[in-house]
């Protein structure tokens, strides 16, 4: 009884140790959105001319693979980000990998 409880208070404590990861993945980025290239990323996308990445990504026309590609190489006018991203205090503090960090502003992307 007492080795069970133990279990359930360890699986309890992982889960939310896991669900506050989660949220400090949107967080995070946010924080990349909003500091990439000392001006965010929205001084790009969030004006008229440029691709809308909340709108694709909502739509499905932009999936997560396309947009770490994009990230990690550049396309068009775009510069390769990844780079710039994982330079962020909020991602080194982190301790997150590219892939993490490209996951955390996607999801922030999605929401």
């Amino acid at each position: 009884m007492k080795k069970s409880l133990i279990a359930a208070a360890g699986f309890a404590a992982l889960a939310l140790s896991s669900q506050a990861f989660a949220a400090s993945d949107v967080k995070v980025g946010k924080k990349i959105y909003d500091r990439a290239f000392g001006r965010g990323c929205g001084a790009c996308h969030d004006i008229s001319s440029n691709p809308q990445l909340r709108e694709l990504i909502k739509s499905g026309a932009l999936d997560r693979a396309k947009f770490g590609t994009v990230l990690k190489e550049g396309k068009g006018g775009m510069p390769k980000a990844v780079d710039q991203i994982m330079s962020l205090g909020p991602v080194k503090k982190s301790g997150m990998s590219e892939e993490e960090a490209i996951d955390s502003v996607y999801e922030y992307l999605s929401k």
